[in-house]
């Protein structure tokens, strides 16, 4: 069996990069600059059980999940707890000017941003996913990290939580923002994974796949288009209005009007036929897109 290495504190992961004991204990911003290069580092398997901001780890070959990737100068990788990384080429000197802010669950358990964490599907995107930071934006993560940094550099007192937390929101908020200008200006790449994902629910549901597989999930769509689940989801709201699950649930529907209104199979035959377990899971799901359950609308069409 692979071994993991657990990394379950920030003052953990201060300890493997051979840095000092951080001066919050549930969030840190490391300047590569500081970072101790280790043979203990490299080709080991980690797992860290907090979330992760990192800009520009230049000269440095990182492997985040199965893919590698050389980051680049202007680009911010992110990643939430139970990531598995692994260093496999360790450079001579890392870039001064890259960073990683990390912070664990418990900063923000009880805050708004703890309840609307998972909002920011960027968490899960892969590394070749990443964002791609202008002059401009870059400017603005800056300074959202200068006032973490130097907010986490103060005494603790009761307002350091709320304080810091409030910079940490709002540098999701831009990175939400980013991200919108980044699949805009990809535009055309994106109507290509769009016209990708159409053709290939309509050829699954033209075929006799569903039977065979099952309905297609959203992680099957999203490995047709090497992407992640939730930055192919991400991509086909901006584009079209809809989300992975609603694009296949569109296509879903439409073979079972047409099986409904073609055939003189049972409603209980078709949903097998869709990929069902159950009958009464497709009534459901028919009745809240349709408006009306299978039965209904045969009658009426």
């Amino acid at each position: 069996m692979e071994e993991f290495r657990e990394i379950k504190s920030i003052s953990q992961m201060h300890h493997l990069l051979g840095l000092n004991k951080p001066m919050h204990p549930a969030i840190s911003l490391v300047n590569m600059k500081d970072v101790k290069l280790t043979k203990e580092l490299f080709n080991q398997k980690y797992i860290w059980d907090f979330y992760m901001i990192s800009l520009k780890f230049e000269n440095c070959e990182l492997q985040y999940g199965r893919q590698y990737y050389d980051f680049e100068e202007g680009t911010l990788v992110f990643s939430s707890p139970g990531q598995v990384f692994e260093a496999k080429k360790q450079p001579e000197t890392l870039n001064e000017n890259g960073w990683a802010l990390y912070f664990h669950s418990d900063l923000i358990q009880k805050s708004d941003l703890g309840k609307n964490i998972k909002s920011y599907g960027f968490f899960s995107y892969k590394s070749n996913e990443a964002l791609h930071l202008s002059e401009k934006e870059k400017e603005k993560i800056s300074r959202c990290i200068e006032a973490i940094e130097d907010e986490c550099q103060q005494n603790i007192d009761k307002h350091s939580q709320t304080v810091i937390v409030s910079n940490l929101e709002l540098l999701l908020n831009y990175c939400n923002r980013f991200y919108d200008r980044q699949f805009y200006t990809r535009s055309t790449h994106q109507q290509d994974v769009v016209k990708k994902i159409e053709e290939l629910l309509v050829d699954f549901f033209n075929s006799d796949n569903s039977i065979q597989q099952g309905i297609p999930t959203v992680k099957f769509c999203a490995d047709q288009v090497n992407l992640s689940p939730n930055y192919l989801s991400d991509l086909l709201k901006k584009e079209t209005g809809k989300n992975t699950q609603e694009h296949i649930h569109f296509h879903l529907i439409e073979k079972a009007k047409n099986l409904l209104l073609s055939s003189n199979a049972s409603v209980s035959g078709i949903a097998y036929d869709l990929g069902f377990e159950y009958p009464q899971s497709f009534g459901t799901l028919f009745k809240k897109k349709v408006g009306m359950s299978p039965n209904k609308y045969r009658q009426l069409n």
